[in-house]
């Protein structure tokens, strides 16, 4: 070998050491930024502590007979290396109304000074927890006794979460966070398949209609390793039961499964866009039991398996969106509902003209609430209001997630920040039915959704991420 060759040889190695050393540079500031993450998480329980009206469904004709197991707030904060918060609460509730929301954020923001895009108050939907402030208010024909009761829970409800964020903030710890998914199958989508059917079609391998069966999960490992918190989301309605007892449903079963899986770990559930899918077959305790335990072995398969770590910084947003509705009533329009014979009809049209004859004009729009969460260099995290129908989300993901299939970065929640009624999409709004209009008389609102109701959201949804 002559000297240019051994000159050669060794400009190589030095470069290929200089490339081993830049990469490696690279890896350990990755490494660090990793682990300058912090977490704390804590837990109130929420049980009514004496008997009132439940939620959930407007045939209830008694207030709730006892406690099959405990409802609970959560809540988890995140804490990137440059001190930027994210602060995921999880409530066993059908859903809070936007009066509540403003005053939960608002003490949050006074007494831990965070800011609005910082805070996501996310509900499981469970049908069999209690009635929350004015949350469907015309649905319930109840006496004053019991709405004294409802305004004194929304008022500890407040208390509680104030309190729960607090304690998960003073348990802020040095952490490593990751994210993985896998799925679960037992959400069927209810306007495709009678539920006599279902059972059946399963077996076959014929149900139809969109769903989402993923199912995401976000674990918090401290220093030594140990799991501190597990966050997960599914997209189903929260309908097993109708029991007249407290319980999360199938989310509150699973919740419970992983706890005594992993004693150290705080696990929040997050609801998806599930307002047209069921958990099929359903009506038995039985049922809820097994539908938890299967999303809490997605989750295990989850931690199990590849979980990314999460590294970068943290990036929030929210804003108000006016979402249109349809053609208002008119004054006389209303005054004819007052006279029907659907008592919710009823009851809706004498609210709304209690309204006008306040001095407050019906709106035209709702403001919505869009927020959206960048985790680092891992998940994409969409939080919408209301009952959302599943064609948002796989919308999303589809537009967003570059390789969703393999990837699954996107994540997509619904029953977050103000529940104030189902957002269909525009096939399920034309197609109508309950979710396309029918169930805006339980919420109060006074007409059905304008046909860009989608749009709206998706461009917020875009325009929130730089899209």
């Amino acid at each position: 070998m002559d000297n240019q060759q051994r000159l050669t040889g060794m400009g190589r190695l030095a470069t290929s050491l200089v490339t081993v050393l830049a990469l490696s540079a690279v890896a350990s500031a990755l490494d660090a930024r990793a682990a300058d993450w912090r977490a704390g998480a804590a837990t109130v329980d929420i049980t009514p502590q004496q008997s009132m009206w439940m939620s959930g469904y407007a045939s209830r004709t008694a207030p709730s007979e006892g406690t099959l197991h405990p409802l609970w707030a959560k809540a988890l904060v995140l804490e990137d290396g440059e001190g930027g918060r994210a602060v995921l609460v999880t409530l066993d509730l059908v859903g809070i109304g936007r009066e509540l929301s403003v005053e939960i954020c608002q003490r949050l923001t006074s007494d831990y000074e965070l800011s609005r895009d910082q805070i996501a108050l996310c509900c499981s939907h469970t049908h069999t927890g209690p009635v929350v402030g004015r949350n469907l208010g015309t649905m319930y024909f109840i006496d004053d006794a019991q709405w004294r009761l409802i305004d004194e829970y929304a008022a500890r409800l407040a208390d509680d979460v104030v309190d729960v964020v607090g304690r998960a903030i003073g348990a802020l710890e040095p952490v490593r966070v990751s994210w993985g998914g896998d799925t679960a199958t037992f959400a069927v989508n209810r306007r495709n398949n009678k539920e006599a059917d279902v059972e059946t079609l399963r077996a076959e391998g014929r149900l139809v209609g969109p769903s989402d069966h993923d199912v995401p999960v976000l674990a918090v490992h401290d220093e030594q390793g140990r799991l501190k918190a597990i966050a997960f989301g599914y997209a189903c309605h929260a309908t097993t039961l109708s029991i007249m007892r407290w319980t999360g449903d199938y989310a509150g079963f699973a919740q419970v499964a992983l706890e005594q899986r992993y004693p150290d770990a705080v696990a929040l559930f997050w609801a998806g866009c599930g307002a047209d899918q069921n958990p099929l077959p359903r009506r038995t305790v039985a049922l809820a039991q097994q539908y938890g335990l299967q999303l809490a072995d997605a989750v295990d398969r989850a931690l199990g398996g590849t979980m990314q770590p999460i590294d970068g910084e943290l990036s929030t947003t929210y804003r108000e969106v006016a979402l249109p509705l349809d053609t208002l009533p008119t004054r006389a329009d209303l005054e004819q509902q007052a006279q029907s014979e659907n008592r919710y009809e009823a009851s809706r049209a004498a609210h709304l003209l209690a309204q006008l004859d306040g001095g407050t004009p019906l709106r035209p729009t709702y403001p919505y609430p869009v927020e959206t969460w960048q985790l680092g260099l891992g998940p994409t995290w969409i939080v919408l209001g209301g009952e959302v129908v599943v064609d948002f989300a796989l919308r999303l993901k589809s537009e967003l997630d570059d390789d969703q299939s393999a990837r699954g970065d996107v994540w997509v929640a619904g029953y977050a920040n103000d529940v104030m009624a189902y957002i269909p999409s525009r096939r399920v709004l034309g197609e109508g039915g309950y979710e396309g209009g029918g169930a805006m008389v339980y919420y109060g609102l006074p007409t059905v959704w304008a046909p860009t109701v989608e749009r709206v959201i998706v461009d917020a949804v875009h325009k929130q991420l730089g899209k």
